[in-house]
């Protein structure tokens, strides 16, 4: 996997208490949301500072992921831990199927028009609620569909995602 085996990524992050054991909320960005459970521990960034921390317990409550934290056994200590971001290393996350990447794989790469244009480098992927959307670095944020028609080939060996686009589209 390379360099990009050591990234982390964001799976959450922790919203709220619940209950009085030390148990946290957690806001998931899995999907399923549940699927965040599924690892046995979990990188936390608080105050700039990293800990690796064991999930003892976590199930879905409704709506919602709770997770117990070994270690943190009561509500204000739970406390402490609202609004930390919830990690992994990618090298800990499940191989995709053919045609499907992790967001955090795709970062980085150049983009190019099929006739070889360069259209920039992808700074993030984000979901609008019809699609996800390259994000290109630069300070203008030029935006592509990540869709069938647009999207023509990803090629993480070579470091580039390949589509129909017109450079000058975003010129007025």
């Amino acid at each position: 996997m390379g360099a990009r085996g050591d990234k982390r990524v964001t799976l959450g992050r922790i919203s709220g208490v619940h209950g009085v054991r030390g148990w946290v909320k957690v806001l998931s960005y899995t999907e399923p949301r549940e699927n965040i459970a599924a690892f046995g521990s979990w990188i936390l960034d608080r105050r700039g500072e990293s800990r690796r921390v064991e999930v003892e317990a976590a199930r879905l409550q409704g709506n919602t992921v709770i997770a117990k934290i070994r270690g943190v056994d009561d509500r204000d200590e739970a406390r402490e831990w609202i609004g930390t971001e919830i990690a992994v290393e990618r090298s800990e996350l499940p191989p995709c199927e053919p045609g499907e990447y992790y967001w955090v794989d795709l970062e980085g790469l150049e983009v190019k028009n099929e006739q070889g244009a360069a259209l920039g480098r992808v700074a993030r992927l984000m979901a609008t609620g019809a699609n996800d959307v390259i994000v290109l670095e630069g300070s203008d944020e030029r935006m592509i569909p990540y869709v069938a028609g647009v999207v023509k080939k990803v090629d993480l060996a070579e470091g580039v995602i390949v589509v129909d686009w017109e450079p000058g589209f975003w010129e007025p």
